[in-house]
């Protein structure tokens, strides 16, 4: 199970740097990349989802990613603990969405 998951980060570690033009639903879900920008951003979701690079970014910023000028591209390390907090809080989304049928998206 554990190599699963480590395949599937570093997959999207270096898919995001291969090709970081591409769009985020090629990999994520709908409710992921929105989940991640709304954290990031502190408002509502596009409708164009963004860039895979910027998506990747916003998910290691949750794992504790600074994104300084020269910090380069995030790692897998940071990819997990932001993956970890992402789902933390897509679920907390869903209780809320079921339990008072407010969302964003």
């Amino acid at each position: 199970m554990y190599l699963i998951i480590a395949w599937r980060i570093l997959f999207l570690t270096m898919l995001g740097r291969a090709h970081p033009s591409l769009s985020s639903e090629c990999v994520f879900e709908t409710i992921e990349w929105q989940t991640a920008y709304i954290m990031a951003h502190k408002k509502p979701p596009p409708t164009k989802p963004p860039a895979l690079k910027e998506t990747l970014k916003m998910i290691a910023q949750l794992g504790g990613f600074l994104g300084r000028k020269h910090d380069g591209d995030p790692g897998p390390i940071v990819m997990r603990k932001g993956l970890h907090v992402l789902y933390e809080h897509i679920k907390a989304r869903e209780i809320f969405q079921n339990t008072f049928a407010v969302t964003y998206g």
